[in-house]
């Protein structure tokens, strides 16, 4: 059998590292991280940036994920037919509702954003393309596991961290949760994954009436909670639009 490359897997590991979590990271963050001598994190950096893969702060000397590969990444996804039909629908949803969007899929146990609609207003936003949500305390994430057979063995196998008070963490709770989406035909963050923040979201199927990924709505908790509830026309708007970009894709039972 054929042996991995080393440096291969290792620039992979740092890749990833810069994708998910903070954004920026120093050279002591990212070689304790991944257990790396400094100097051979450097390296790895150097090469990286040179191809234009990873970039670094010039004021602080930190390290990003740099345009070459945002650009590899969305040659992707235009051909990514899911994300093809969502373009017009989510570009909608953001103007409807006056808070981001977001198009999720299943990728390595967790969400993958691979479309983001930024809030239509002036404030500054960070493009989350190509960032990973988890799967049990995220709107995206809970409905993939409610109706996706392989994202529901995926999220209960997972080691379910709270990242706020509210998060929900225990097996049979977590089913509870899921048996809700499944209920409603939506999901929903609020404060789970982050303080003040809250989301709703519902799947999107195709042809075969598979579920192949999730829209969701994001924003302030003051924005889109209503006396402590999701605001119904946000949840609407979200379900309408999941049903759009499904009948684009062929499901012909909405």
């Amino acid at each position: 059998m054929a042996k991995n490359i080393q440096s291969l897997e290792r620039a992979a590991a740092v890749l990833r590292l810069l994708a998910g979590g903070e954004r920026r990271l120093g050279l002591s963050d990212i070689a304790s991280s991944l257990g790396l001598a400094k100097g051979t994190a450097h390296g790895i950096l150097r090469t990286l940036q040179h191809e234009g893969f990873v970039e670094q702060d010039a004021a602080s000397g930190r390290y990003q994920l740099g345009a070459e590969l945002l650009r590899l990444g969305n040659s992707y996804l235009d051909v990514h037919e899911l994300r093809a039909r969502a373009l017009v629908w989510t570009d909608d949803l953001a103007r409807s509702s006056g808070e981001s969007v977001h198009l999720g899929v299943l990728h390595q146990q967790g969400v993958l954003i691979v479309h983001h609609v930024f809030r239509p207003d002036d404030s500054r936003q960070v493009l989350e393309v190509g960032a990973m949500q988890p799967l049990h305390s995220t709107a995206l994430g809970k409905v993939l596991a409610a109706y996706d057979p392989v994202a529901h063995t995926e999220a209960m196998e997972a080691e379910r961290q709270p990242f706020t008070p509210r998060t929900v963490t225990g097996a049979e709770e977590f089913e509870a949760v899921l048996d809700g989406v499944r209920a409603r035909g939506w999901g929903s963050d609020v404060e789970e994954t982050w303080e003040g923040v809250a989301a709703v979201a519902a799947p999107i199927h195709d042809r075969r009436r598979m579920p192949v990924g999730a829209i969701a709505v994001t924003g302030a908790v003051e924005r889109v909670c209503e006396d402590g509830e999701l605001r119904p026309e946000l949840v609407a708007a979200v379900r309408d639009c999941a049903r759009a970009v499904s009948r684009d894709l062929g499901a012909r039972r909405f």
